[in-house]
């Protein structure tokens, strides 16, 4: 049982929930942060469902789509599907159920994420075509995470978004939303260099392949390094005022560079340490950092 849970979570890759999840449940905590404090356990349960979900549905969408392409590359001949682990008929069962899983987690939520619920099934599939007829693959990767943050936070406002300060209903969703969408160009570039030699003989497209890996290194370095920008204002927006914040944010612009010096040695083992460790780390520090944010704005305002 437990070996077939495994198979199942590898095929998925659950691990790499720790790019997205922790944008989302920051989302929620300030979303809630003026009203309650917290969302609940029932909103946040329902977000972590609907999360699990769409991320089932787009994983195993991109695994059906690409199954021929993984077969012939060598990096992923073994992924389940090519190896014969996991059936077709299987996998197109686990991505039906992944997507009926979020429209009814969004039912739950509110009426307007359960309205834009197949929006977001769209993209979050879409982007496994990309790579076909775009050298832009990677911002469609960034949009469909970036609607972790956004889904989370109408999952917290969206039944009393018109009687909400522009600011509270619009601006802050949309600049973390941004925030993740270079946040993933840059690491997705950075991913993106090991199948380098594959995507160019085979005619896939992405920005290593029309750019070439060094002017793409740079142009990831350029998106991180806007990304971390918007992160400042996003703190500065949502009245981040703690140390928590500042040191949150010098953790994460080391771990931003660090990425890219060690992306820089095109080994293919240090590459997984950029793409996934480095990442994870951004990730978790942001969460914490906004935790301790919205908790000591709620202690500074009983404390008035």
């Amino acid at each position: 049982m437990f070996a077939e849970v495994k198979k199942w979570a590898e095929f998925v890759k659950i691990s790499h929930t720790v790019f997205a999840l922790p944008f989302a449940i920051a989302s929620m905590a300030v979303a809630a942060r003026d009203t309650r404090g917290w969302p609940g356990w029932r909103i946040f349960l329902l977000v972590l469902a609907s999360m699990f979900c769409a991320r089932t549905c787009a994983m195993a969408f991109n695994r059906i789509v690409d199954r021929k392409f993984d077969a012939e590359n060598p990096r992923t001949a073994k992924r389940h599907l090519p190896a014969g682990q996991i059936s077709l008929t299987s996998a197109i069962t686990l991505c039906a159920l992944g997507g009926v899983g979020l429209m009814a987690s969004a039912w739950f939520l509110n009426p307007l994420c359960f309205y834009l619920s197949p929006v977001g099934l769209f993209f979050v599939c879409f982007y496994s075509l990309t790579k076909r007829f775009t050298d832009y693959t990677h911002v469609f990767l960034g949009i469909a995470l970036a609607l972790a943050p956004i889904g989370a936070w109408l999952a917290v406002k969206g039944t009393d978004l018109q009687f909400l300060p522009l600011a509270d209903s619009v601006l802050l969703p949309l600049i973390l939303a941004t925030v993740v969408v270079f946040w993933l160009i840059g690491f997705d570039i950075i991913y993106a260099m090991q199948d380098y030699e594959f995507d160019r003989t085979h005619g896939l497209h992405s920005l290593v392949v029309a750019w070439g890996p060094q002017n793409a290194l740079r142009a990831a370095f350029l998106s991180h390094m806007f990304m971390w920008l918007l992160l400042t204002i996003f703190g500065f927006a949502a009245r981040f005022r703690g140390v928590a914040f500042f040191v949150g944010m010098v953790v994460i612009l080391a771990c931003l560079v660090m990425e890219h010096l060690i992306a820089r040695k095109r080994s293919m083992g240090w590459i997984n340490v950029a793409f996934f460790r480095l990442n994870a780390v951004i990730s978790a520090v942001f969460l914490i950092v906004t935790l301790a944010e919205v908790v000591f704005f709620d202690f500074f305002r009983l404390k008035r």
